[in-house]
C-alpha cells in the first residue's frame, strides 16, 4: 500500500523538536480545557450563598456543562474525522474561551447555566480531537510515556484551577476565574491552525503528498542541521477511508467498544462527582470555612498529578491493562473504607477522598491513551469521541445523583455508590486488549 511507506518512515523517526512543540501547543489547549472543565466547582461555594442555589440545582448547574461537553465530544470528532484533526481542535478551543468570558459575564443562575451548557460543547470536542492527533504522531515503541507526559497537563490543568481558586476567588471573586480561563485560550487557537496535519490522518483521506510533506517535516526536525523538507512529491492519490458512527460496533469491534464505555464512564462517574462536590462538601456538610474547603479539595488534582506522574514512566512496562484494574480495585477500596468507617470525619475525607481521586484519576489519562489506539485512523476521533461521550453521561448525571443523595440519604451513601462502580470498573477492566509496544495499523487489525 501506498502508505506503508510513510507510516514506517514516521515510526522511525526519534522523538524531536516538531515532537515537543505538538505537544506543547496542544497541551496548553488541554491545560485550559481542564481549567474551564473545573472553574465552576471553585465559584460554587461563593454562588450558593450569592444567588441562594440550592444542592439540587448545585448539581443540575455542574451537569450542565457535562451535556453540553456530550453534544461537543460528539461533533467535534465528527469534524475531526471529516476536516481534520488541526482545525477542529482549534474551532473547539475558541468555543470554550469565549463561552469562558461569557461565564464571567453571569449575573443570574439561569444566564450562567446557559453560558456553561455552551462553553460545554469546546471543552468536550477539544480533548477527544487532541488525543487522536498525539496518538499519530507517536511511535509504537514508548507511546505510553510519549502520550502520558502529555496527558499529564490536564490534572495539571485541574490543579491549577484548583490552587488558583484558593488563592484569586477570595481576593477578586469568582469572575476573575473565568477570566483565567478564557483569554488565553484565544492566543492557543491561533498557535493550534500553525501545527502541521495528522499524517496518519492525511493518509487515510488519500492525500499522500501532503502526508508526505509533514513526515519530511518531523525528518528534518529530528536531523538538526538537515537540509528543509522540499515540497510534495507528485505522488498519487489513494480514494479516502471514511469511517461511520455505526463502525464502532461492528463486529470487529463491538467488544473492545462495550468495554471502553464502561471504563469512562465508571472511571469518570466517580472522579468528576468528587471532583465538582467535594468544595461546596466541605464547606456545606464539614463546615470548614471558604478557604479551607478550597484548599482541601484542591489536594485531590495534586494527588492525581502525582499518581500519573509514576504512571508515564511504568505505562509502558506495567501495560494498559494492569494498572487499571489495579486503581480501580484499589481507589475503590478506599472510597468503601471511608463510606462504612470515617465519612463523618473531615480528616478521613481529606485523606482518603484525596488519595482515593489521585488513584482513580489516574485510570482517566490512561483512557485518553488507550481509546485512540483501539480503533484504526479513519475512525479514531470518532470512536474516541463516543467514547467520551460515557464520561460526559457519567458527570452530568453523578453530581445530579450526588446532590440528591446528600440531602436524602446521608455522605455514607455517596461513597458506598463510589466504591460499587470503581468495582464495576475493575470488572470490564479485565477484559481490556494489552496494547503496549504494538503499532497503532497494527492494533486495529
Amino acid at each position: 500500500m501506498l502508505e506503508s511507506p510513510l507510516i514506517a518512515r514516521l515510526e522511525s523517526v526519534p522523538f524531536s523538536r516538531f515532537h515537543a512543540k505538538a505537544r506543547i501547543v496542544v497541551g496548553s489547549a488541554t491545560f485550559f480545557d481542564a481549567f474551564n472543565a473545573l472553574a465552576l466547582a471553585f465559584a460554587l461555594p461563593v454562588l450558593i450563598r450569592l444567588w441562594n442555589i440550592t444542592p439540587a440545582e448545585t448539581g443540575f448547574l455542574i451537569g450542565a456543562s457535562y451535556v453540553g461537553q456530550l453534544a461537543g465530544a460528539l461533533l467535534f470528532s465528527w469534524l475531526a474525522e471529516r476536516f481534520g484533526r488541526v482545525p477542529s481542535a482549534a474551532a473547539a478551543t475558541a468555543l470554550m474561551s469565549i463561552m469562558s468570558l461569557a461565564c464571567a459575564l453571569a449575573g443570574s443562575f439561569p444566564a450562567l447555566f446557559a453560558y456553561r451548557l455552551i462553553q460545554g460543547i469546546g471543552v468536550g470536542g477539544e480533548m477527544p480531537v487532541a488525543a487522536a492527533y498525539i496518538s499519530e504522531l507517536s511511535k509504537a515503541r514508548g507511546r505510553g510515556k510519549f502520550f502520558m507526559l502529555y496527558e499529564m497537563i490536564f490534572p495539571i490543568g485541574l490543579m491549577t484551577t484548583s490552587q488558583a481558586g484558593a488563592l484569586v476567588i477570595p481576593l477578586w471573586g469568582w469572575k476573575a476565574l473565568f477570566l483565567i480561563g478564557g483569554i488565553p485560550g484565544l492566543f492557543i487557537t491561533w498557535l493550534l491552525l500553525r501545527l502541521p496535519e495528522s499524517p496518519r490522518w492525511l493518509i487515510s483521506k488519500g492525500r499522500i503528498a501532503e502526508a508526505e510533506f509533514v513526515v519530511k517535516q518531523i525528518e528534518a526536525s529530528a536531523n538538526s542541521g538537515g537540509a528543509p523538507p522540499s515540497a510534495p512529491s507528485d505522488l498519487p492519490a489513494k480514494p479516502p477511508e471514511r469511517g461511520q458512527w455505526a463502525d464502532v460496533l461492528a463486529p470487529s469491534f463491538r467488544s473492545r467498544t462495550l468495554i471502553v464505555w464502561t471504563l469512562w464512564a465508571s472511571a469518570y462517574f466517580v472522579t468528576n462527582s468528587l471532583n465538582n462536590w467535594m468544595p461546596s462538601l466541605y464547606n456545606t456538610v464539614y463546615h470548614l470555612g471558604l478557604q479551607q474547603s478550597l484548599r482541601a479539595a484542591s489536594m485531590t488534582n495534586v494527588a492525581q498529578v502525582a499518581v500519573l506522574l509514576v504512571c508515564a514512566f511504568c505505562i509502558d512496562r506495567i501495560g494498559r491493562r494492569k494498572w487499571t484494574v489495579v486503581c480501580f480495585l484499589v481507589g475503590g477500596a478506599g472510597l468503601a473504607a471511608l463510606a462504612f468507617t470515617g465519612a463523618q470525619n473531615v480528616a478521613n475525607v481529606i485523606i482518603l477522598g484525596t488519595l482515593s481521586y489521585g488513584i482513580i484519576g489516574s485510570i482517566n489519562a490512561v483512557l485518553y491513551l488507550y481509546t485512540p489506539e483501539i480503533y484504526p485512523t479513519r475512525m479514531r476521533a470518532i470512536g474516541t469521541g463516543l467514547a467520551t461521550s460515557w464520561l460526559r453521561l457519567a458527570s452530568a448525571v453523578g453530581p445530579a445523583i450526588v446532590g440528591m443523595m446528600v440531602g436524602a440519604e446521608g455522605i455514607d451513601s455517596v461513597f458506598i455508590m463510589f466504591a460499587v462502580i470503581s468495582a464495576v470498573g475493575a470488572v470490564a477492566a479485565l477484559w481490556m486488549i494489552e496494547t503496549q509496544g504494538r503499532r497503532l495499523e497494527e492494533i486495529a487489525g
